[in-house]
């Protein structure tokens, strides 16, 4: 996987929502690699004026963690809905950069095409990295559904004026639902299975939960984390 270098300090917002509404037609809409090797989860937090992006490799379907990095830059770019990726996409390539494996499927804790512009986090670095990734994301930014069951698996199509661009997945039962939507080299069908397989016990698929928790605690108490859960599996 070739990771690129990008650069958006110098881009205006409307710079990059023109960007954004050029790159959109590039996405690929076509079923996952099945069944992936290994699916990776990225996470990017910003405290401070400092950005942390946190990547986890897992092996699947078993999701036991073969890789990860860490990587911290200053933010360049304002703080904007919709223009996200362009504050978090710099250190999520310098986070990738480092990884010793390239992972057949990337999950972002954000969203992919169900964006107003059809370019969120997953979708941009997917057409960067001419690689496989899906959005998953905690909120729904775009789009309306109807009611979601209660029952783990249960998903509604996220709707953008009569074009499906997502689902809102439950992957818990009674727990709030997650926001899916493929991002490039995926569809829908296959990103909704890929992160249901990948959320047994929580919320939040293992990729994108554990690269939260990397970014959380840092390298050495994750590793340890790491080890004291595989000591249990035996």
């Amino acid at each position: 996987m070739h990771v690129p270098a990008v650069d958006f300090s110098a881009y205006t917002p409307q710079q990059a929502a023109e960007e954004q509404r050029q790159l959109a037609c590039r996405a690929v809409l076509c079923p996952l690699p099945h069944p992936p090797a290994t699916v990776a989860g990225l996470d990017v937090g910003i405290r401070d004026g400092i950005a942390c992006a946190a990547v986890v490799v897992l092996s699947y379907p078993d999701l036991r963690a073969v890789a990860w990095s860490v990587a911290r830059a200053p933010v360049s770019f304002p703080y904007i809905p919709g223009l996200l990726a362009y504050r978090e996409i710099p250190v999520a390539l310098a986070a990738l950069r480092q990884l010793d494996i390239a992972p057949d499927v990337l999950v972002c804790d954000g969203q992919g095409i169900a964006h107003p512009r059809r370019m969120g986090i997953a979708t941009h670095l997917g057409i960067l990295l001419d690689h496989p990734t899906v959005g998953c994301a905690k909120s729904r930014l775009w789009g309306t559904h109807a009611p979601v069951g209660e029952a783990r698996g249960e998903w509604q199509p996220l709707d953008d004026h009569g074009e499906t661009i997502g689902a809102a997945l439950r992957t818990r039962a009674g727990v709030k639902p997650v926001y899916v939507s493929p991002g490039h080299r995926a569809d829908l069908d296959s990103a909704v299975r890929l992160v249901l397989a990948c959320a047994p016990r929580y919320r939040l698929p293992e990729p994108t939960r554990l690269a939260h928790l990397l970014a959380a605690v840092g390298e050495a108490e994750f590793l340890a984390w790491v080890k004291r859960k595989e000591m249990k599996r035996g």
